[in-house]
């Protein structure tokens, strides 16, 4: 498990760099729009798949902290086992039915993106449509990893004589 733990580590910890990316590309947009009059309509597509990319892939990274949003109004107190039936139960019936869903429906649209080599509609814009929406399956795959391994703490937490 701690490989598979591992896996969403790494890469939460390299896709946190595009932050710094966006950061520096908007400033490019806006100084070159409003400051030399010129737009870059591929630099604003490539700010959009940067952020898109970041909130997708980032997302096992982020169930690997338990820093979704949840209203623990009961959770936050409650027992190691309570959170560990909770975690389990979530897991099994909320969080694999949605990544199972998003997965079966965005698997034929990122194959036909690919199929076609999908670029942008703007004339003049990025022509990698296709591979930014990659991330569609890559998405719950790598949350697909982290539920296998909260699912393993979970049974293993229930199963610990400590609880």
């Amino acid at each position: 498990m701690n490989f598979l733990k591992s896996i969403n580590e790494y890469i939460g910890r390299y896709i946190s760099w595009l932050i710094v990316i966006m950061v520096i590309t908007q400033i490019i947009i806006v100084l070159s729009r409003y400051v030399f009059g010129i737009g870059f309509i591929k630099l604003q597509e490539l700010m959009i798949y940067m952020h898109g990319t970041l909130f997708t892939i980032a997302a096992g990274y982020t169930l690997l902290y338990d820093e979704h949003v949840r209203v623990d109004t009961i959770y936050r107190e409650s027992s190691l086992k309570y959170k560990n039936i909770i975690d389990l139960l979530g897991s099994i019936f909320f969080l694999l039915p949605f990544i199972f869903f998003t997965f079966y429906t965005s698997y034929p649209y990122v194959r036909r993106s690919w199929k076609i080599l999908e670029g942008s509609p703007e004339t003049s814009g990025l022509n990698a449509t296709y591979i930014f929406k990659s991330t569609l399956i890559i998405f719950p795959i790598l949350l697909l990893i982290q539920t296998l391994v909260i699912i393993t703490n979970s049974i293993k937490g229930l199963k610990s004589k400590n609880v």
